[in-house]
């Protein structure tokens, strides 16, 4: 649903569509799906219908959408300096790319970042204990 928002902005040039990118992500690094209309619909409609929901912890993810948030807000910022849509859509464009690499492999950049932070003590292991339980291979966490 984020690629498809973000495509959308990208070939609109509609700004109140950034907004909405923007109260998305900020609802959900608030409170996860419970406010994002977006993310409720996505947990408790499409998952279950698309495939085999696969829970994940909710660190790793918050973190993801965090960095999103990053990038909705630097777009909406960059719209309001240069009045153009430009600008706004190359970064909206990064967005795109790791949005579709989540809808279309099930990568999480995010999370994957995530994971080294917790791996080089940027991040307490006990912030994630969920993250900890089960190390990939290489001793990276599974988040």
């Amino acid at each position: 649903m984020t690629l498809a928002l973000a495509v959308a902005i990208i070939a609109t040039g509609e700004p109140w569509l950034l907004a909405l990118l923007v109260y998305e992500f900020t609802a959900r690094v608030a409170t996860g799906p419970t406010l994002s209309p977006m993310g409720s619909l996505a947990t408790k409609v499409l998952a279950s219908r698309i495939a085999e929901p696969r829970p994940v912890p909710g660190p790793p993810k918050r973190f993801a959408q965090g960095v999103g948030l990053v990038f909705s807000v630097t777009a909406s910022v960059l719209y309001f300096v240069t009045g153009s849509m430009f600008v706004p859509s190359i970064v909206l464009s990064v967005l795109v790319v790791f949005a579709a690499l989540e809808a279309f492999i099930g990568f999480c950049a995010g999370c994957f970042v995530f994971g080294y932070l917790m791996k080089w003590g940027l991040i307490s292991e006990s912030h994630c204990e969920a993250c900890v339980v089960a190390p990939v291979a290489d001793g990276t966490p599974s988040c």
